[in-house]
């Protein structure tokens, strides 16, 4: 059963969020705290008595716009203790995505939240924690992957996608209409599409055969066009690259 810290500075918010982890079976304890300063005291003191003392938590669901200290800035100092509490980030704002998943956040929810959105946040913190054993673990679909958008999780075919980008330890998938960022290392997906014709043509990049407009060569550079993007394609791809659009033309 985990024990959990929700930190909002909107009364509302925090009263919502807290009806939804108490109504989670998962979800042993649920308390509140109105901002990321008091949030850091009680935090401390759990840590303080211990993972079994009687304050333990061990999943904070954090917002992240709030006066004075934020909460980009409590997870950042919750990286410095030795077994801090997992952070689950629930927010109006779709920008700070990327460091919330740099800081090793387990999740990052929109508002307003959905009873099942969240419910997929505590099921990945019980995970972590090892206290999910109980949980069934379905194959994934291999033509599609899922993407959160708005609060929304939706399902992008692979075939539509022309290439993916790292971003540290996650990946921003790209389609013709926009992007998503997913919590998959590039090389994981590079293992898993190998077979779709998906080849790595940098440290950073991996595209998709059949949406490679134009192989460009200029001053002994390699480039690719990708729809109307232009990319890089390092020296030790790119023999590889072009034989393998050779035998496919």
């Amino acid at each position: 059963m985990l024990r959990a810290l929700a930190v909002d500075d909107e009364r509302p918010s925090l009263e919502e969020l807290l009806y939804l982890l108490n109504a989670d079976p998962r979800i042993g304890s649920a308390e509140g705290a109105g901002d990321a300063t008091e949030a850091l005291r009680r935090i401390t003191r759990a840590l303080e008595c211990g993972p079994d003392g009687p304050e333990a938590v061990d999943v904070v669901f954090l917002d992240i716009n709030m006066p004075g200290l934020d909460g980009l800035d409590l997870a950042r100092l919750l990286t410095g203790f030795a077994r801090p509490p997992l952070v689950v980030f629930v927010t109006a704002h779709e920008d700070f995505a990327v460091q919330a998943f740099d800081l090793k956040a387990v999740d990052y929810v929109l508002k307003p939240v959905r009873k099942e959105r969240l419910a997929e946040a505590v099921r990945r913190a019980a995970e972590q924690r090892g206290t999910a054993g109980r949980i069934p673990v379905h194959e994934p679909d291999p033509d599609h992957i899922p993407v959160e958008l708005g609060g929304v999780t939706r399902f992008v075919a692979v075939d539509d996608i022309t290439h993916v980008e790292a971003q540290g330890d996650y990946a921003r998938l790209h389609t013709g209409r926009g992007s998503h960022l997913v919590r998959i290392p590039l090389s994981t997906l590079e293992d898993r599409w190998r077979t779709r014709g998906f080849v790595r043509i940098h440290r950073r990049h991996l595209v998709a055969l059949r949406h490679i407009g134009e192989l460009r060569l200029d001053a002994g550079t390699v480039s690719v066009l990708v729809g109307a993007e232009e990319l890089q394609v390092s020296r030790r791809h790119a023999r590889e690259l072009r034989d393998l659009l050779m035998r496919r033309s």
